[in-house]
């Protein structure tokens, strides 16, 4: 690769972010600084485990490495939703008979291989005949042959051991509940008040599910990401990732309530909406599942990850690969090399850009795109973007442009949340004044980090009058000279 070649790549050499979950194996301060070192940009913290005070001892050592690593990292707090659950059996467990009937009924006497309570009046009202009902993630298989306020009959299609308070996925009908338990709420206020940065909102169903918690976070509070995980979701796609700041791909969840040849479709599908919306896009679960137990992945997990890669994902995730597994640091390192030596691929220009994203008609988007073509046609180093809300960024981000994306932002808040953006690279700096002020940061910043040497061509995009949120409305296209490279260290 030449020189000028490398200079095209960022300093870390890719544009598609980690994320990495948090757990038993990761929560130390040690081995979350042998993740950043790996490549993590990102950390999430499933609410689903451990205790807040856990959480809040992982936060500060997250920060505390921010300031080691002069970087912002972001930080997800994952929700846990509510979980629909079986009751308990008399023995602890019974077993379905394949072809067989089962009841769910709201009798709390403990269970047996005819029948077990279902602790959820919600659901009694709303199943219809021929709907599904899988237990334990899928491993066995109902469909309802009856069902009224009080009793669901039911034909085992697959059969099998069912145990205490085995999980519930009904994939055929909107459950009437909302996204956010109890449980729930308590972990947002925990999260807000720790200033993490993004929400994973768990069961959405409905845009209206967005809408409550941003009631509860606020105009200041963690930005949401969307889990798509639920069917009904699917359909009102377009609306939930409206009024969501983030999407995320959980395709876990996603193949226990459809048939697993139906989710890399809509995994592509949901990932080219996100990026048509210019949010930012996760796809998340699974990618590197072998890495629990052993120190490399399948070739078919290296080939999952590389996909979400040319496919033009913001992120991808790591979930129990680096929570619990024996080899998180290696799962992290693994995941960046894949991204890598995809983007090193002389085809990976091509197909992430596959994707046609016409700009709004807005002078905003037109300057985002004008900026992608100015940098295919000349050789520049980075595009400079000054930004408060981190909507700017947003815009260049989702052309795709072949040049890094220096973010430069007097918020932190704001620094922290583009950490999840596709070939974004923060920087909380104070706030410019003027025009001659804002070149001049622009190039000094380049320099300083690492985006710049003598001779290079920057674009530089802002906003006039300067500190005025969503009024971009400048594109400037400078040169450093060999002068300002030695004043600033070069």
């Amino acid at each position: 690769m030449s020189r000028r070649e490398q200079s095209r790549i960022d300093p870390r050499g890719r544009k598609v972010k980690i994320l990495a979950t948090i757990g038993p194996a990761s929560r130390s301060r040690d081995m979350l600084e042998k993740l950043v070192r790996a490549g993590a940009d990102a950390f999430r913290l499933n609410m689903s485990h451990g205790a807040q005070a856990d959480h809040a001892e992982a936060i500060q050592a997250i920060r505390a490495l921010e300031k080691q690593f002069a970087k912002p990292i972001a930080i997800l707090a994952d929700l846990q939703g509510p979980k629909l659950r079986v009751g308990t059996f008399k023995e602890g467990q019974a077993v379905i008979r394949h072809s067989g009937h089962f009841v769910l009924d709201r009798d709390e006497t403990p269970g047996d291989e005819t029948r077990v309570c279902l602790p959820h009046p919600e659901l009694f009202g709303i199943l219809e005949r021929g709907q599904r009902l899988l237990i334990n993630d899928g491993k066995i298989r109902l469909k309802v042959l009856e069902a009224d306020d009080s009793r669901i009959l039911c034909s085992a299609e697959v059969g099998g051991v069912i145990s205490d308070r085995k999980g519930v996925n009904v994939p055929d009908a909107e459950v009437p509940i909302p996204a956010l338990t109890e449980k729930d709420r308590r972990d947002l206020a925990f999260a807000a008040e720790h200033g993490v940065d993004w929400i994973g909102l768990s069961f959405v169903q409905r845009p209206e599910d967005i809408a409550e918690a941003r009631k509860l976070t606020g105009p200041h509070g963690p930005a949401i990401c969307a889990k798509i995980e639920k069917p009904k979701a699917i359909a009102r796609l377009g609306a939930i990732i409206e009024l969501a700041d983030a999407i995320m791909v959980a395709r876990g969840d996603l193949g226990v309530e459809l048939e697993p040849y139906e989710v890399p479709p809509l995994q592509k599908k949901i990932v080219s909406m996100a990026r048509r919306a210019g949010k930012p896009v996760i796809v998340a679960t699974q990618m590197l599942e072998s890495m629990i137990e052993n120190p490399t992945p399948t070739r078919a997990e290296v080939s999952d990850v590389a996909n979400a890669v040319y496919d033009g994902a913001d992120a991808v995730m790591l979930s129990a690969e680096s929570a619990a597994g024996a080899w998180p640091e290696e799962s992290v390192a693994m995941m960046d090399r894949i991204a890598v030596q995809v983007e090193r691929d002389e085809g990976y220009k091509a197909r992430v850009r596959f994707l046609d994203t016409p700009p709004d008609a807005t002078t905003s988007d037109a300057l985002a795109h004008a900026s992608m073509t100015i940098a295919d046609t000349l050789p520049i180093s980075a595009i400079t973007v000054f930004t408060s809300s981190g909507a700017t960024a947003r815009r260049v981000a989702r052309e795709r442009p072949a040049t890094p994306v220096l973010v430069l932002t007097p918020s932190i808040r704001t620094a922290r949340r583009v950490a999840l953006l596709w070939g974004a690279h923060a920087v909380a700096t104070k706030d410019i004044g003027s025009f001659e002020e804002m070149i001049g940061k622009g190039k000094r910043m380049a320099l300083r980090h690492g985006f710049a040497e003598a001779g290079a061509k920057l674009i530089v995009l802002a906003g006039v009058p300067f500190g005025t949120p969503g009024a971009t409305n400048l594109l400037h296209v400078v040169t450093v000279s060999g002068d300002e490279l030695a004043r600033h260290g070069g």
